[in-house]
């Protein structure tokens, strides 16, 4: 059957469109972009489902957004999206606004236990008995005017994305439903929080490894690389490679001799910031102690597996009583926070990041989990 489109390409009938659209219980979302040689993603298309129709907006032709951060946060309008992590970051980017409430239909198929993490289209074949054609998600996005096989693959993708949530929506009890949404408005939340750039050295692979001194040269390397990736909008590895970050910290070359000797190192970044580079790292090697960042723990020793393993069979019980999958109970994160807070002899809290149901449903039973190892 064919897929009736509708083109906005003018800022009145994206204003019109979005008036009725936040008449609807709720609308599909899906976004098309560009990210290859850039940080933030190029917006080649953004699509919007109300049930039958698709509606394509031109987003290289739009200059108000207004009218579409209104329908994103008014929260009487259900915003359907599918694994929608990268799709939040265009929309943000777009309208200054995310979407709320949100319903993830990856999230929900989990918490009917159809599967984990499943793709789009395996998704529409599993609920709905469509065969989606092979996507389009690797062509340019941004070229105009667009194929047909792209504007059909986008149009269909609006359309049965709404369909989804109608079919999925009948199968969740009003108490899962809750809860998808939850896990949406998290979603959104983990957005909202704005990473400071000083604290990404805590993520670099074997930062434990290294002094507290070594931490503030290691600090001051990753907050300038987002930092410059986000103003020069570069991919993080255009700028300074990953890899090359904690030996740059460990032994703090002082001349670019030493500087190109690094692990990773490119020569672009030593061509067009070698000098600076080298002044940040005797700046940052400089500062008094008491600007040294704490130390940081060294990672849970082979013996916490077993506990680890304990700890999630608790979500894994919990998810076979209430039908979900088991990957959606509790995060590994979590659990080794957890255990981090008070391993190996107690007491143990509650990290923040197991909240709402999760934790009202399993947070004393961890606990007492943990509690019993320890009297052990």
């Amino acid at each position: 059957m064919a897929i009736e489109i509708h083109w906005i390409r003018d800022d009145r009938s994206l204003a019109e469109h979005c008036q009725d659209w936040r008449a609807l219980p709720y609308v599909a979302l899906d976004t098309e972009f560009m990210r290859v040689d850039t940080f933030y993603p190029k917006a080649g298309l953004v699509q919007v489902g109300d049930g039958s129709r698709a509606f394509l907006i031109d987003p290289l032709l739009i200059t108000d957004w207004q009218p579409l951060a209104a329908l994103l946060e008014d929260t009487a309008v259900v915003k359907v999206v599918h694994a929608c992590s990268e799709d939040l970051e265009v929309l943000s980017r777009l309208t200054g606004k995310l979407p709320q409430p949100l319903f993830d239909t990856q999230l929900a198929a989990g918490y009917l236990n159809i599967g984990f993490s499943m793709g789009y289209s395996r998704l529409v074949q599993d609920v709905l008995g469509i065969e989606l054609p092979k996507g389009e998600t690797r062509s340019d996005w941004l070229q105009r005017p667009l194929s047909d096989t792209q504007v059909s693959y986008a149009a269909e993708d609006a359309v049965h994305l709404a369909e989804l949530f109608g079919s999925l929506r009948q199968r969740l009890s009003d108490e899962k439903y809750a809860w998808v949404l939850e896990d949406g408005a998290e979603l959104v939340a983990q957005l909202r929080r704005e990473i400071d750039p000083l604290s990404l050295y805590r993520e670099v692979k074997l930062a434990w490894k290294l002094s507290r001194q070594q931490l503030a040269v290691l600090r001051e390397l990753c907050a300038w690389r987002e930092r410059e990736a986000r103003a020069r909008d570069l991919p993080r590895n255009r700028v300074l490679r990953e890899h090359a970050l904690w030996p740059m910290a460990k032994t703090q070359p002082d001349n670019l001799s030493a500087l190109a000797r690094i692990d990773d190192m490119h020569p672009r970044t030593i061509r067009q910031d070698g000098e600076f580079l080298l002044d940040l790292i005797k700046r940052a090697a400089s500062l008094p102690a008491e600007q040294w960042p704490p130390a940081l723990p060294e990672p849970l020793p082979i013996d916490a597996a077993g506990i680890l393993k304990q700890l999630r069979t608790i979500g894994q019980a919990e998810g076979e009583r209430l039908g979900i999958a088991p990957e959606l109970m509790l995060r590994k994160k979590t659990l080794e926070a957890l255990l981090k807070s008070g391993y190996p002899n107690g007491p143990y809290q509650l990290p923040d990041s197991l909240r709402g149901w999760r934790r009202e449903r399993m947070g004393q039973a961890l606990l007492d989990n943990l509690a019993g190892a320890g009297e052990a």
